[in-house]
């Protein structure tokens, strides 16, 4: 613990929360644990949100608590979707920085350390116009994973990198916890999947983050067998509302990009009016969503391949229900 630490910008207990969100990941969740052990920055708290887990993630954190030289808090809820406990950890955060640790990863052991180095190498008189600070991954066989930003040390935003920099692949930072405070997930009932990037966009509207090309993130690439990943092939119809909402979002509020991706928003058009067509959306309902007269044009010539995609995922989702039925 540092009580002075001159970093902090507000009265947090901690300079950084690491939070792991968790559903029946008891197998995997001491990556998650032997990463924290060996941390060599110590001033941070591991903030576990269990949704409904089923399996003994409960007794195996018990255990940790037991023996941890780090403050370890542990809260379950119900089954409600990894976004419902993302605005749970970030309501009960005690740290300034909030670095989301999925459940089935790893992390160097000096990634708290380096994340604090670049953090208070951002000038004190700027460090307010900044939300976070995000490095590259790299797999468990040490390959990286996804592009490297254009310098090692890159000051932007997330729709920036994404659109005129065309940067893609995995990713890992922290955001200052008190931002996310004011960009929270929505929560809509009986709602279990809302994308990410709905967050991550909003925020990059106002704030810049810092990019460096360091992997300090070990992301476990999937080896599940075929027919495990045939039973979680997601249903459209079931992640239709996050989908829309995203796909909404990205036509009203980023369209000076066009030129950057053009490709990508008739891409978001199509998409948009597919998972319009899921909810039950109308032609009109559909319009009337969008705010600006090019948003507006590019879902007129991209209505019918998205009805044209509804009509697909009805068929196939159909097929995938008599395979597992057999």
């Amino acid at each position: 613990m540092y009580e002075s630490n001159p970093l902090r910008i507000d009265n947090s207990s901690y300079l950084f929360t690491v939070f792991t969100p968790t559903y029946n990941r008891a197998h995997t969740l001491d990556r998650v644990y032997e990463s924290l052990r060996k941390q060599t920055f110590s001033d941070f708290e591991w903030l576990i949100v269990d949704d409904g887990s089923t399996d003994n993630t409960r007794d195996l954190v018990k255990e940790w608590r037991k023996k941890a030289k780090f403050p370890i808090r542990y809260i379950r809820q119900p089954n409600q979707g990894k976004h419902i406990a993302f605005n749970r950890g970030v309501q009960e955060a005690r740290g300034e920085l909030f670095l989301n640790l999925d459940s089935d990863d790893s992390c160097v052991k000096e990634a708290l350390e380096r994340f604090r180095y670049h953090w208070v190498s951002i000038p004190k008189n700027k460090r307010s116009q900044f939300s976070a600070v995000t490095c590259l991954c790299v797999d468990q066989f040490n390959n990286l994973v996804g592009d490297r930003f254009p310098h090692d040390v890159f000051d932007s935003d997330s729709l920036e990198i994404r659109y005129k920099y065309k940067i893609k692949g995995e990713k890992w930072g922290f955001h200052r916890t008190e931002i996310l405070r004011k960009f929270r997930f929505p929560e809509i009932e009986g709602q279990k999947y809302i994308p990410e990037d709905i967050v991550w966009h909003g925020i990059a509207t106002q704030y810049k983050t810092r990019f460096i090309n360091e992997p300090l993130r070990i992301y476990w690439t999937d080896t599940s067998s075929q027919s495990d990943q045939l039973t979680r092939l997601p249903d459209p119809s079931r992640n239709a509302v996050g989908l829309l909402i995203l796909n909404q979002i990205i036509l009203n509020n980023e369209i000076k990009y066009f030129f950057y991706a053009p490709t990508k928003f008739f891409l978001t058009a199509l998409r948009y009016a597919r998972f319009s067509f899921h909810q039950g959306l109308s032609k009109w309902d559909q319009l009337i969503r969008m705010t600006n007269n090019f948003a507006r044009l590019l879902w007129g010539m991209m209505i019918v391949p998205g009805y044209a995609a509804y009509t697909w995922d009805k068929k196939k989702m159909k097929k995938r229900k008599i395979r597992l039925l057999k």
